[in-house]
């Protein structure tokens, strides 16, 4: 469906039928292309277009059996308001935005807690990307926000926000902040805790040169993935081996010549935590590539649970964060906001664990 930026309250066609005229059984009604007006609505449904006004606000004056035979001519030409017209009639949408930098796996499991969050609640849903350009890497929020609220939506869902210091005319909420909660309310996973969790399963199987692929340095999730790590090996009586630590930048391309540096070292490390789950897979490709049994010679982890960890060959040990809840969490504070509601803590973080499967194993003995 495209939307209609007119003023006069016309409506956009969604999908198109041909059937009989109500007032004329038997003749077959005109196919209509593109976009249909309250005034073919009217002409199809022999009423004035201030009837099918009225019908589609829901106002006083008209019969029952016209906003039967009205609502059957809409439905019949599907016939969809304008939310541009809708927006400003009723100075509301009914509609909430996603909006992310791109469409990849952790935003799209986002939108998925999203969706469900929103079911049966009678609002609609847009998903917006920034496109993902690196020219619009920092601040695409700001204008993303510029362009959709107050006039398409009634509040937002931020995915992984650059910067938090936004000006709006609705209500926001955040996922995963990339330098973590501020004034805006925000939803989170324990990345700390997950980290240590990840190392520690590794430490459990008997590792001890353990290496890391880091995430971006200027993201708080990845600080704090990095922190988690060094702080399960100091536990344990172990400091972190600064040659065994590349920066994969969250990038599998960027983390794919991170693992194929660790894995060529004379003495390479015999498990890899890596920052997430992509960077993880990429690890796992490396090792095919070199001949690196996994796990008998290499065991790795990665950080997230995303669907392709499951899907990856051997299917992925990772540390879960549950991201399609915190889609949902974040919608259900939305929702909250713009009814008008009071939030009994701005900022939420969700619990972590580890998600065992094949591609982690006691260390082969030597």
């Amino acid at each position: 469906m495209t939307l209609d930026s007119s003023l006069d309250g016309e409506l956009v066609a969604g999908r198109i039928g041909v059937g009989a005229h109500p007032g004329a059984p038997g003749l077959p009604a005109p196919t209509l292309r593109g976009r249909v007006t309250m005034q073919q609505v009217a002409a199809e449904a022999g009423v004035s277009i201030s009837t099918v006004s009225k019908v589609i606000n829901g106002r006083y004056g008209v019969s029952a059996e016209t906003i039967d035979h009205v609502t059957q001519v809409i439905e019949r030409l599907g016939y969809e308001a304008s939310l541009v017209a809708r927006s400003l009639r009723n100075r509301r949408t009914n509609v909430i935005g996603v909006l992310v930098m791109d469409f990849e796996p952790f935003s799209t499991e986002v939108l998925k807690g999203v969706a469900d969050a929103i079911h049966g609640s009678g609002y609609e849903l847009i998903a917006y990307s920034a496109g993902g350009h690196v020219e619009a890497q920092v601040g695409w929020e700001r204008r993303s926000l510029t362009r959709l609220m107050g006039s398409l939506v009634d509040g937002a869902v931020l995915v992984t926000p650059t910067v938090t210091d936004v000006q709006t005319d609705g209500p926001v909420v955040a996922v995963d902040p990339h330098t973590g909660p501020s004034r805006l309310p925000s939803v989170a996973a324990d990345n700390l805790q997950g980290a240590r969790l990840g190392v520690e399963h590794l430490l459990g199987l008997g590792h001890t040169r353990i290496g890391m692929i880091t995430g971006r340095s200027d993201l708080l999730s990845a600080q704090q993935r990095e922190q988690g790590y060094r702080e399960a090996l100091a536990a344990a009586g172990l400091s972190a081996d600064e040659p065994l630590m590349r920066c994969g930048e969250f990038d599998p391309e960027v983390a794919r010549e991170a693992a194929r540096e660790l894995l060529s070292l004379p003495e390479p490390p015999t498990a890899v935590f890596a920052a997430n789950d992509l960077s993880a897979i990429a690890t796992l490709e490396v090792a095919a590539e070199l001949g690196v049994d996994v796990p008998r010679q290499l065991s790795v982890v990665g950080f997230d649970n995303i669907p392709e960890s499951a899907m990856a060959d051997p299917p992925l040990t990772t540390v879960q964060q549950p991201i399609r809840r915190m889609g949902e969490e974040a919608t259900v504070m939305l929702l909250g906001l713009i009814a008008g509601g009071n939030l009994a803590g701005p900022h939420r973080t969700l619990a972590t664990s580890v998600v065992e499967r094949a591609s982690t194993a006691p260390p082969r003995e030597a």
